[in-house]
């Protein structure tokens, strides 16, 4: 009996007896590493420091703006798009409705700015500071009011901008439990799935109401839409590993933790990321759930309609999916059988 030396190339190699260099291995992996380590920093980085002010629809009021929106021009170029209402009263309208970000009432040499700090703190203090720079520019009077602020238990909106992380968290997570407990993946895996979005949504609902302070009315409608989030996130997930096993789903997973994730603009909302991002980061489930989740924390729903159908769309797509997959699972199964 011939005995194979563990150390030779043909054990090491193949029948071929090629060996695989290790300095060649450990220089490959390294700077393959590095690559996606470049790729994470772009991702989750890059859309903060590129984002800012770029287009923002505010509103203006007066009977001679023209002084005004050039002068707004040249303290912030390309940050606003303004938009011209008959009277202050429609202005505040269209704040609550979400159709502006803000607006400015121009009344001779005063400037009254009208901001919404519950659609977004960072927007709102950018919308001030440029409402005050045009004003020491012109020698305007300056005032700002928040038509719609954020609790003064929360004044900076932590709560809800926190929510991306544990969003993807909470859409991931289940489906690998619930596939340890429920491998076949049969109806218990799918009444898992959408009871933990239900009380998870719930949950998320209580703490921002009665912990963080976050919001002060609203919870179930809160709650309803980050259940939906978490919905959007779980079934598209289970489709993905029912149709294309484990390989669908960490491709999902991989999606939606590093683009879904960073892209979300949840802290800021889309309007605040690269135009480009930000439309992009609405199409997936972390982004649309965060536009959903302050809409009816803040606006009563307004704003929330595009982000609320998008959530449905994920929610149908992930369950023809593991439909699809299911069917394909019991005709192999027929053919293993036969």
């Amino acid at each position: 009996m011939t005995q194979i030396d563990t150390d030779s190339p043909v054990a090491d190699g193949g029948a071929t007896g090629r060996t695989r260099n290790p300095a060649v291995m450990l220089l490959a992996m390294c700077c393959g590493l590095g690559v996606i380590l470049v790729l994470l920093l772009m991702l989750f980085i890059l859309p903060s420091l590129k984002s800012g002010p770029h287009d923002l629809a505010v509103g203006v009021v007066g009977a001679d703006t023209a002084e005004f929106e050039q002068a707004l021009g040249v303290a912030a170029p390309d940050a606003y798009e303004p938009r011209r209402f008959d009277s202050e009263g429609e202005l505040r309208e269209a704040i609550r409705n979400r159709d502006v970000v803000g607006g400015f009432v121009v009344d001779g040499p005063d400037v009254h700015t009208l901001v919404a700090g519950a659609g977004s703190a960072t927007i709102s203090g950018s919308i001030t500071g440029t409402a005050r720079a045009v004003g020491t520019a012109t020698g305007s009077d300056v005032t700002v009011e928040d038509v719609v602020p954020l609790p003064e238990s929360d004044p900076t909106g932590i709560g809800i901008g926190g929510l991306a992380f544990p969003l993807v968290f909470g859409g991931i997570v289940p489906v690998v439990a619930f596939r340890k407990i429920f491998p076949r993946g049969n109806a218990w895996y799918l009444a898992g799935l959408i009871g933990f979005a239900a009380l998870g949504g719930i949950a998320v609902a209580t703490v921002l109401t009665y912990w963080f302070g976050s919001i002060e009315s609203g919870m179930w409608t809160v709650a309803g839409a980050m259940a939906l989030g978490i919905a959007a996130l779980a079934l598209p997930l289970a489709g993905l590993q029912k149709m294309f096993g484990a390989k669908g789903f960490t491709i999902g997973a991989m999606t939606m933790m590093f683009l879904g994730n960073p892209l979300a603009g949840i802290a800021t909302t889309a309007a605040w990321l690269p135009e480009g991002l930000g439309a992009f980061g609405q199409i997936l489930p972390p982004g649309a759930t965060g536009t959903l989740v302050r809409s009816t924390a803040y606006f009563d729903g307004a704003g929330g309609a595009t982000a609320a159908l998008t959530l449905v769309a994920w929610v149908v797509v992930g369950a023809v999916l593991y439909a699809l997959g299911a069917v394909r699972a019991r005709g192999e199964d027929q053919t293993e059988s036969a």
